[in-house]
């Protein structure tokens, strides 16, 4: 099993700031990170007009684009269900770290972001997976809370939890 954390909150809480600086953070110490995002809704990494995505819209199931810099695979599900964060986790490569954007109902541990100006209630109090909250504002809590911005107090906490 991967160690995996997410990184969980409601719409401009903070969230995608939150993932970029832990990034940062845990791979300056030395540590490899893979990231997954969920998104909900349809997106796109292809251009139209390219091959790539001509071989797509002619019906190939996956579509491999490779470069001296990056590779990517592309998987149309074609109206199949979409998969499980398990699944998708077993297609990464080992790394020390993945953190997870998103998967907020998924049972692996989490931070939740929080912004007091979007006026959304916290996640944690209904979910135990919430190990801490970083916000922007005060708030009272069973769980640690750590300034929002605290990047290197959050990835520490991480850490700790995770016992890496």
């Amino acid at each position: 099993m991967k160690q995996v954390y997410g990184v969980v909150g409601w719409k401009n809480s903070g969230k995608t700031g939150l993932m970029e600086r832990l990034v940062t953070e845990i791979t300056s110490r030395g540590l490899t990170v893979s990231t997954i995002k969920h998104a909900h809704h349809s997106f796109d990494v292809d251009q139209p007009g390219k091959d790539s995505h001509r071989h797509r819209e002619a019906g190939a199931s996956e579509v491999l684009l490779a470069s001296r810099a990056r590779w990517a695979l592309m998987r149309e599900l074609r109206e199949k269900d979409e998969p499980s964060l398990s699944e998708l986790l077993e297609k990464l490569a080992p790394v020390d770290l993945v953190l997870i954007e998103g998967y907020k109902r998924d049972k692996h541990p989490k931070v939740e972001a929080h912004r007091a100006v979007t006026g959304n209630a916290l996640i944690a109090p209904e979910d135990p997976t919430v190990r801490a909250i970083a916000s922007d504002t005060a708030l009272e809590s069973d769980r640690p809370v750590m300034n929002l911005d605290d990047t290197k107090k959050i990835a520490d906490f991480i850490l700790s939890d995770l016992g890496i």
